[in-house]
C-alpha cells in the first residue's frame, strides 16, 4: 500500500505555526512561541521573534540576553522603511522596559528608538498604532506626563480600531482606565478595565487577565474587589507568577509563620 500523501498547503502550514504561536504567547511562553519562529526566513520572522522576546522581558523581568540577540537579527534583516521602524519600534520597547522594571537606566534609549521609528513607519502604516502606544507608555510611566500619555493612548486606540487590532484595544482600554482611575473617575475606569477583560477573554489571552481583574478590583467596591483579586491570584500563581510585577496590587496575605 502506498505512503499517503499529505495535502497540506504551505497555507495550511503557516496558519499551523501561527495558531501555535499565539496560544503560547497567550499562556505567557514567550521562548517557546519564539522558537517556533526560528528557523523561518525573512524579515518578519525575525521582527515578530524579537518582539515576543521583549514582552517575555516585561512581563517576567528575564531573558533581557535573548531578547536583544533577537533584536540585532531583526534589525540585521530589515530591508525598507516600514520594517525598520518596526525593528526601532521594539528596541524602544527593550529599554523602556528595562528602565520600568529597574534593570537598567535607559530611557534616553527608549525615547530616541521610538523617535526613530515614527520617523521611519508611514502615517498610515499598520505599525503606528503600536507605536502611538508605546510613546503613551513612556509618556505615562517615565515622563510622568498623564495628559501627553492620555492623548496617545486615544490615537494608538483609534488606530487599533482601524486596524482591527483587538489586541491592542484591549491594552489602550486597559491603560486609558488606568489614568482614569486615578483621576478618581471610577466609572471611566470600570468601563474601561471591562472592555479590556472581555476583549482578553474572547482572544484568550490568559497572560493579561490577571493584570486586568487585578485593576478593576481597584475600581470596586470591597466585597466584589475582594472577589476579583482573589480570581487575580489564582490565576497568577497557575501561571507562575507572572506578570511579575503584580505581586504588589495583588495584595498577597503575608506568610504565616513556620510552627513545625
Amino acid at each position: 500500500m502506498p505512503d499517503s500523501v499529505s495535502t497540506s498547503t504551505p497555507g495550511d502550514r503557516a496558519a499551523s505555526v501561527e495558531n501555535s504561536v499565539w496560544r503560547l504567547r497567550a499562556r505567557g511562553c514567550w521562548s517557546e512561541a519564539a522558537c517556533l519562529l526560528e528557523d523561518l526566513p525573512g524579515p518578519e520572522p525575525a521582527l515578530r521573534r524579537a518582539a515576543l522576546l521583549v514582552e517575555g522581558c516585561l512581563y517576567t523581568g528575564e531573558g533581557w540576553e535573548q531578547a536583544e540577540d533577537g533584536l540585532r537579527t531583526a534589525e540585521a534583516l530589515a530591508r525598507d522603511d516600514d520594517a525598520r521602524g518596526a525593528a526601532a519600534c521594539e528596541r524602544g520597547h527593550l529599554a523602556y522596559a528595562a528602565t520600568l522594571l529597574g534593570i537598567r537606566d535607559r530611557a534616553d534609549e527608549a525615547s530616541s528608538a521610538l523617535g526613530r521609528a515614527a520617523a521611519l513607519l508611514a502615517p498610515g502604516s499598520a505599525r503606528r498604532p503600536l507605536l502611538d502606544f508605546r510613546r503613551g507608555l513612556i509618556a505615562e510611566h517615565l515622563a510622568r506626563a498623564p495628559q501627553s500619555a492620555r492623548a496617545a493612548y486615544r490615537r494608538a486606540h483609534a488606530g487599533a480600531t482601524a486596524h482591527h487590532d483587538l489586541l491592542l484595544q484591549s491594552y489602550t482600554w486597559h491603560h486609558l482606565a488606568e489614568l482614569a482611575l486615578r483621576d478618581g473617575e471610577l466609572a471611566e475606569a470600570r468601563h474601561g478595565f471591562g472592555q479590556c477583560l472581555r476583549l482578553r477573554e474572547d482572544l484568550g489571552y490568559v497572560v493579561g487577565v490577571a493584570a486586568t481583574l487585578a485593576a478593576l478590583a481597584d475600581a470596586e467596591g470591597e466585597s466584589e474587589a475582594a472577589r476579583l483579586r482573589a480570581e487575580a491570584r489564582r490565576l497568577w500563581l497557575l501561571l507562575g507568577k507572572v506578570p511579575a510585577a503584580l505581586a504588589p496590587r495583588l495584595r498577597l496575605p503575608a506568610p504565616t509563620a513556620d510552627l513545625a
